[in-house]
C-alpha cells in the first residue's frame, strides 16, 4: 500500500470513528431525556416509553392490587380522586388470602366487607411508592387503625404504597380511610349471608347503589377472580365529601356474567 492510500485510509477511518460516540451515547439515553424512576428490588431503575410518537415518558409497572389503569410515581398529594377498595373477606381467602391472612381467615372469623384500601387515583393510572424511604409508622397512627384494616401488617403495606401518596402524614391519611369507610353503607344483604350466593356483577353494584342513594352508576366497580367477588371499589372526591364518577375505574369492572359470593366464614 502507497503511503498516499495509508493516509487516506487513516482519514476514512478518523471520519467514521467521530460519529461512534454520539451514537453511543444516543442508544443509552436520547439528548434531552429526564429519567424518572421505578422502585424496583429495593433500588430505583429507569425506564422509557415512547408514546404518541413523540417525545419518551416513563413507564412504571401496574400495582398488583389493582386491575385498572397504569401505576406512576407520582408527588405527595398529586391526584385527582380516591378509590376505596372494600374487600370481601371470605372470596380473598378463598382466593389464596388464608395463607396471607391467618386470623382474618380462621374459621368462625365471621368478617364481610373490609377494608383493603384508600388509594389515590388520576383520571388515568394511579400514583404509587411516593416515598423512598421506609420509615417506621409511628404507633399512635397503628392504633387508629383497630377495628378499619383486618390487620396492622395491611395497615403498613397500604400506607408504603397508596398513603405516602396522599400528600399527609400517617396520622391524617388512616383518619381519611376511616371517614371514607364511614361513609358507606353496606348492603343489607351482604350482612346477613349464612350460605354462599350467586349473584351477577350487576346485581353488587345495585345493591350498594340502593344503600347509598348519592351512589350513582360510573361511581364504583366490582373486582372479582376465578367466578368469586372479590371486592368492591368506591370512588369519592379528593376531599372525601361525596361520591364521584370514575369512567376508567367503572370500564375495569367485573365482566362476569355470573359470580359466587362465598359466605362468611
Amino acid at each position: 500500500m502507497t503511503l498516499r492510500n495509508v493516509r487516506l485510509a487513516i482519514a476514512a477511518a478518523l471520519a467514521f470513528g467521530l460519529t461512534a460516540p454520539a451514537a453511543a451515547q444516543w442508544s443509552e439515553r436520547p439528548s434531552g431525556f429526564q429519567p424518572r424512576y421505578q422502585r424496583e428490588d429495593g433500588g430505583f431503575q429507569p425506564r422509557y416509553q415512547r408514546e404518541d410518537g413523540g417525545g419518551f415518558r416513563p413507564r412504571y409497572e401496574r400495582g398488583e392490587d389493582r386491575d385498572f389503569g397504569r401505576a406512576r410515581r407520582g408527588g405527595d398529594g398529586d391526584f385527582d380522586f380516591y378509590v376505596l377498595a372494600l374487600s370481601w373477606s371470605a372470596g380473598f381467602c378463598e382466593l389464596g388470602g388464608a395463607q396471607k391472612a391467618r386470623r382474618q381467615c380462621a374459621p368462625g372469623a365471621g368478617a364481610g366487607f373490609v377494608v383493603h384500601g384508600l388509594w389515590p387515583q388520576y383520571e388515568r393510572g394511579f400514583p404509587e411508592n411516593c416515598s423512598a424511604f421506609d420509615r417506621p409508622l409511628p404507633r399512635a397512627a397503628l392504633d387508629n387503625v383497630q377495628g378499619l384494616f383486618p390487620d396492622e401488617g395491611l395497615a403498613r403495606y397500604e400506607w408504603r404504597k397508596h398513603g405516602t401518596c396522599s400528600g399527609k402524614g400517617p396520622g391524617e391519611y388512616f383518619a381519611d380511610v376511616r371517614r371514607a369507610r364511614e361513609q358507606v353503607r353496606i348492603p343489607g344483604r351482604f350482612s346477613s349471608m349464612r350460605t354462599d350466593a350467586h349473584v351477577t356483577p350487576m346485581d353488587v353494584l345495585r345493591a350498594f347503589e340502593e344503600a347509598n342513594p348519592r351512589l350513582r352508576p360510573g361511581m364504583a366497580a366490582v373486582g372479582c377472580r376465578a367466578g368469586v367477588l372479590q371486592e368492591v371499589r368506591v370512588c369519592f372526591s379528593k376531599d372525601l365529601r361525596d361520591f364521584r364518577p370514575c369512567p376508567e375505574v367503572a370500564r375495569k369492572s367485573c365482566r362476569a356474567r355470573d359470580i359466587r359470593v362465598p359466605a362468611p366464614l
